[in-house]
């Protein structure tokens, strides 16, 4: 089933206590679409770039079943930066660095064999991007799932709420949601947000899982795998994202029962994500790794 994936393709400087990468590929949609590239042979991915944005980065895109007709190359700008560090508890981090470069100006262009597309993944962007994605598709896609952040609750409050009414799943963070519906209880707050517009909403803990409301008062709680080593966590929840979607597209399978499935796949990519630096550990799984890992997740909420 067609799947769009909007968002950024960017260069991350990353800083953990386990090592420096001063220039690696990342971005929202790069660790979307490699993630639901694992579930479905077609990702349609609208993003941009700069001129600098190397060959073999798009060469390694397209390898993971991610179409780049969408993908904007401004030869005489640069690609997004963004530079952080991470704390030893790996939970919490520093901004050292954004430069915005070519996303400053990103005007989302989706070309006509995209515009069609049964399910939208909007990665976290600009709210009035996002709009402008939706404005320009044929018809409204079976699912819009979209992700946003607390600089766009800081920034843009008014336009992030105008988006939140017209998709039918956000994700966002436990602070985030805190942030957003002004509510410290989880519950309650995921209350007031599924009132704002989303029927389904998703809330990521990290390292403690993520919660699945759904439009009946349902719950369902995804942990996070425990890993003997995790390295960078930069991209988990993008990486999150991308095996939730994958797994709906391919199943085609909007219900809350498979939902819950796909919030375990969710779970099982990122774990993938995190033991590396950057997308790395996405590069070269095979679908009997996703499986094995699947399966030991599945164990930690077994109790028959």
């Amino acid at each position: 089933m067609s799947l769009l994936v909007v968002g950024t393709v960017a260069f991350d400087g990353l800083e953990t206590p386990f090592g420096v990468r001063e220039s690696i590929l990342g971005g929202s949609a790069t660790y979307i679409g490699m993630s639901a590239g694992y579930f479905v042979d077609h990702v349609n991915l609208v993003s941009v770039v700069g001129g600098d944005f190397p060959d073999a980065n798009i060469d390694l895109l397209k390898k993971k079943n991610i179409d780049t007709e969408g993908l904007q190359i401004i030869e005489e700008g640069k690609t997004f930066f963004w530079k952080g560090k991470y704390h030893t508890d790996m939970n919490s981090r520093d901004t050292l660095d954004t430069q915005l470069n070519v996303l400053e100006s990103f005007d989302p262009i989706i070309p006509d064999n995209y515009k069609d597309c049964k399910y939208l993944m909007l990665g976290n962007l600009v709210p009035a991007i996002q709009l402008r994605v939706l404005e320009q598709l044929e018809n409204r896609p079976k699912l819009i799932v979209m992700d946003t952040m607390n600089l766009w609750m800081d920034a843009t409050m008014d336009d992030l709420k105008k988006m939140i009414k017209l998709v039918d799943v956000l994700t966002i963070n436990d602070e985030e949601a805190r942030q957003l519906a002004e509510e410290n209880n989880l519950v309650k707050a995921a209350e007031k947000i599924q009132r704002m517009g989303p029927s389904i909403l998703i809330i990521k803990k990290g390292e403690h899982g993520a919660l699945l409301f759904g439009k009946e008062g349902e719950i369902f709680f995804a942990p996070a795998l425990p890993l003997k080593n995790v390295i960078d966590p930069t991209g988990a929840g993008d990486t999150f994202a991308g095996g939730f979607m994958g797994h709906l597209s391919k199943t085609d399978d909007i219900s809350f029962d498979n939902m819950k499935k796909g919030l375990i796949y969710a779970s099982t990519m990122a774990s993938f994500c995190v033991e590396t630096f950057g997308p790395e550990g996405l590069e070269n799984l095979e679908n009997k790794d996703i499986e094995l890992r699947r399966k030991e997740l599945t164990k930690l909420i077994d109790f028959n």
